[in-house]
């Protein structure tokens, strides 16, 4: 697998820097570009699951492994970009692979990166229990994210919409640095996706990304 020449261009006022050609090899084999948009450049087609040309931006590494080992659901209302389409049809099972497999597969989708603006790194500083009070208020009021989205209430239950990904794991299977730079650009990552852009300060993505940290499965009472 190599990486030959580097396309610098301009999205929004983001500068991307992206291997030319994208990562190959076992992806390929594996025929992940059937269902994944592996390439930002990628633009002419349609695919029916979530795009991972930024993967290693977005997910753990430790989490990824697992994942292709043992396939989970994460969007039980399957997946769609089109913001004016309600009728989602669920995705069909991901194929689950041998753990050497799987491995080999995440180590190369965790080489699949964007770059661009950043926020300051999330500090991996625990919220006080007064922060993840008024977050979570935040979360569930002020935003309305868990009209989309499964999370975890004070008492350890699952609750919340499913149009979008569930958020119960998200502590598990996401970057902290990538939550908050989705929140604050998520059209860079989606450009057809429903995501709203709320009008949230530095700080507040800050510490919503440190509250969705905190939300993991073990945590399920």
């Amino acid at each position: 697998m190599t990486q030959k020449t580097l396309a610098l261009f301009c999205l929004s006022g983001f500068l991307f820097f992206c291997p030319l050609p994208i990562e190959a090899g076992v992806l390929e084999d594996k025929n992940c570009g059937s269902c994944h948009r592996l390439s930002i450049e990628d633009t002419e087609n349609t695919f029916t699951g979530p795009d991972l040309h930024y993967a290693g931006n977005k997910f753990q590494p430790e989490w990824l492994k697992r994942f292709l080992n043992q396939p989970r659901v994460i969007r039980p209302a399957g997946f769609i970009t089109d913001p004016g389409v309600l009728q989602e049809k669920p995705l069909p099972p991901h194929p689950s692979f041998p753990e050497d497999a799987a491995n080999t597969l995440a180590d190369s989708l965790m080489g699949l990166k964007i770059s661009g603006e950043t926020l300051e790194p999330v500090t991996p500083e625990p919220l006080s229990k007064g922060q993840r009070a008024k977050i979570k208020y935040q979360f569930e009021r002020t935003f309305g994210c868990i009209s989309c989205h499964q999370s975890l209430n004070l008492a350890g239950k699952v609750r919340g919409g499913v149009s979008g990904p569930s958020l119960v794991n998200a502590g598990n299977r996401l970057q902290a640095n990538w939550m908050a730079n989705w929140l604050k650009a998520p059209q860079i990552y989606l450009s057809k996706g429903r995501m709203p852009r709320y009008k949230m300060g530095s700080a507040t993505q800050n510490q919503f990304a440190r509250f969705l940290m905190s939300l993991k499965k073990e945590n399920i009472k």
